[in-house]
């Protein structure tokens, strides 16, 4: 069943793979950064971070830190501002991504990195088939209209994205299909690499699973997202 913890907790796992990517001392911006806990616990390592998201955000009631509202297209700051801009789990849901390429570009520093964790097809497939169990274990716990919601887009093919249904998005989840989308929006993905945690979007088991059979389990079910790291066309490294 679904818990906002327990999201902070894969959230924060999934931003160990991200850490060696960032430099020592910099700008941070996090994009569709839901209840702040990444851009917290980045801060809290010496990074200057700003962090935004649409006010609409599921996450808006349990913010950790300062997230500020913005309009899901244009970014609120100036050119160049940011060494980094990092977004995790939010690009799928980005209905323009020509355009928001286009301002990750225009606020990042010539030298700058787009490091992005983005859900997989193994995550897909994974919560497309373990729907109607979250369903259950959802309505068991007295939440039998969310429970119906869940199985309903199960059986209907709902998509987590803003772009096709749950049977197109086993492509448009694919590393291939995001690699291709960064380039042909003036990216150079420099390192790509599955983060090696196994979840789904119905949280069938929970805090019940230990995040040591997750990591084991990802090298035999997939990994549930994968790491993007890019840099502006013509820069590498």
């Amino acid at each position: 069943m679904f818990s906002v913890d327990h999201l902070n907790d894969l959230r924060m796992l999934e931003l160990e793979s991200v850490l060696p990517h960032l430099p020592e001392r910099g700008r941070v911006l996090e994009i569709g950064a839901g209840t702040g806990r990444q851009a917290l616990a980045l801060s809290e390592r010496g990074l200057e971070v700003s962090a935004i998201d649409i006010p609409s955000s599921d996450y808006s009631g349990h913010r950790l830190f300062p997230v500020q509202d913005y309009d899901g297209t244009t970014i609120p700051f100036e050119d160049g501002a940011f060494d980094v801009v990092y977004s995790s789990n939010t690009l799928e849901h980005v209905r323009d991504l020509t355009r928001m390429h286009a301002e990750i570009a225009r606020v990042l520093k010539p030298d700058g990195k787009s490091i992005h964790i983005l859900p997989s097809h193994w995550w897909r497939i994974w919560t497309t088939l373990t729907g109607p169990l979250g369903a259950v274990q959802t309505t068991l716990a007295g939440h039998p209209v969310q429970g119906s919601k869940i199985l309903g887009g199960t059986v209907l093919l709902v998509p987590h994205g803003e772009r096709g249904n749950a049977i197109s998005e086993l492509r448009l989840f694919q590393p291939s299909w995001w690699t291709r989308n960064f380039e042909q929006n003036g990216f150079t993905v420099v390192e790509r690499e599955p983060v090696e945690l196994f979840y789904t979007g119905c949280m069938v088991m929970g805090k019940r699973l230990s995040f040591a059979r997750r990591r084991a389990l990802s090298r035999i079910l997939g990994s549930a997202s994968y790491l993007y790291v890019a840099r502006k066309a013509g820069k590498s490294g």
